[in-house]
Formats: structure tokens, C-alpha cells, sequence
């Protein structure tokens, strides 16, 4: 169990535990009036959009069946029962158009494989490949719709050649890095339609930029 300050996460059901990646891109990426949470786990990241954005619909979907019981344990125990559905589809068949879509997404790439099938499906990319990933939510994303992505820094050029090779244009990119001064390990990448300024900053973990960042979730 992972207490926030409005909701609880419980995360017995689901492969993937609460982490900081979560955390980051729920307190950081753009709302609107309809988001598209893409492989919700927990639901975490459902949950602190539908606290940051009281007005919005949030749909929440998943390919494992845990994980869609879990989240929709945890929507269910949580003030934003109204504003979140979650369901078990795979973003490839899904329908909809959404202001704001979000997705901490597997990320392993040609990587052993632990035993557990489940924990695979989570975080190696065999389900749901960058170029599927990006295809997918171009299609869904609204003209004026922002698609926002956390990703280990390792990652993030494949992940930006994939989103400019389906026509999406980079906004805004946080680095966040685990010590000042070093290099960031993961990054916050967010992705628009139309071209437009890219917006880059940088912050450090337990920093006041990521204080303030959080300040509305963590206890």
C-alpha cells in the first residue's frame, strides 16, 4: 500500500509497483476536458490527473487483467470515482479522441526476461513497441492535444525518432537527474501536432523543483 495525500494505492494485483517515473509524469504532464491514461497499472498516474484536473474524463486502460482489477480498486476507494473508467483494451483497438494522453510505457528492449509473465508484459516492450506506441496515440490525440511519456534516458532517442517519424512534433523535455550536476537519468518528453518552441529544463530529485512538483501528493 502507497499512501497520497487524497488516494491510496494498493499494488498487491499489479506488476508494476508506485515508482517516481509515475509520479513524476502524473504531476507534470498537460491535462484537458478528456485524458487517455495508456497501460494505468495501478492507476496511479489516472488518479493525480483526475486530482489536477477536477473538470476532466479520464480513461484508463490496460492489456493485464490484474492490473485493471487494481486500478479500478483504487479509483473506487478514491474521491474521483466519477472521473475515471477503467478498462481492459489494448491501446492498438482503442477509440476516442483525447486532449491529453499519458503513458509510463514498457521500455526494455531486446532484454532477458524475467520468469514472471506478468512483470514481462509491464515493462519489456514485445506488447506495445515505440513505433505502436506513437502511431497509437497520434491517432487518438486531439489537433490541439498533448502526449506526454516518461522514459529512462537511454531511451530517448528512440523514443523521439519514433514520435517525429509519425508526425509528432517535441514541446516540452525535463531531464531529471538523481545528483546536481549530473546527468539526468530519465526524461519527461511530451509531443504535440502542429510545430512549436521545445521547452527544456532540468531537476534533481529531493530538489526544490521536484518539492514543489509533488507538493500536492506526497504526505
Amino acid at each position: 500500500m502507497f499512501r497520497f495525500k487524497r488516494f491510496t494505492i494498493e499494488q498487491d494485483l499489479c506488476a508494476m509497483k508506485v515508482g517516481t517515473d509515475g509520479v513524476l509524469l502524473g504531476a507534470w504532464a498537460q491535462g484537458g476536458k478528456r485524458i487517455l491514461d495508456i497501460g494505468t497499472g495501478t492507476g496511479l498516474i489516472a488518479l493525480m490527473m483526475a486530482q489536477r484536473h477536477p473538470d476532466s474524463i479520464v480513461t484508463a486502460i490496460d492489456i493485464d487483467e490484474g492490473a485493471v482489477r487494481q486500478a479500478s480498486y483504487n479509483v473506487e476507494k478514491s474521491p474521483y470515482l466519477h472521473q475515471i473508467v477503467a478498462k481492459k483494451e489494448s491501446v492498438q483497438e482503442h477509440e476516442g479522441q483525447y486532449d491529453s494522453i499519458v503513458c509510463n510505457p514498457p521500455f526494455f528492449i531486446d532484454s532477458l526476461h524475467a520468469p514472471d509473465q506478468q512483470r514481462n508484459m509491464a515493462r519489456h516492450t514485445d506488447t506495445l513497441s515505440y513505433a505502436e506506441l506513437m502511431h497509437a496515440a497520434y491517432r487518438l490525440l486531439s489537433d490541439e492535444g498533448e502526449f506526454s511519456v516518461v522514459i529512462p534516458f537511454d531511451y530517448k532517442k528512440r523514443m523521439e525518432d519514433e514520435a517525429v517519424f509519425v508526425g509528432f512534433f517535441p514541446h516540452r523535455i525535463l531531464g531529471v537527474r538523481t545528483v546536481e550536476g549530473k546527468p539526468a537519468k530519465r526524461y519527461l518528453l511530451s509531443f504535440v501536432k502542429h510545430p512549436v518552441d521545445r521547452e527544456h529544463a532540468i531537476i534533481t530529485l529531493g530538489g526544490e523543483e521536484y518539492k514543489m512538483m509533488t507538493k500536492d501528493f506526497y504526505l
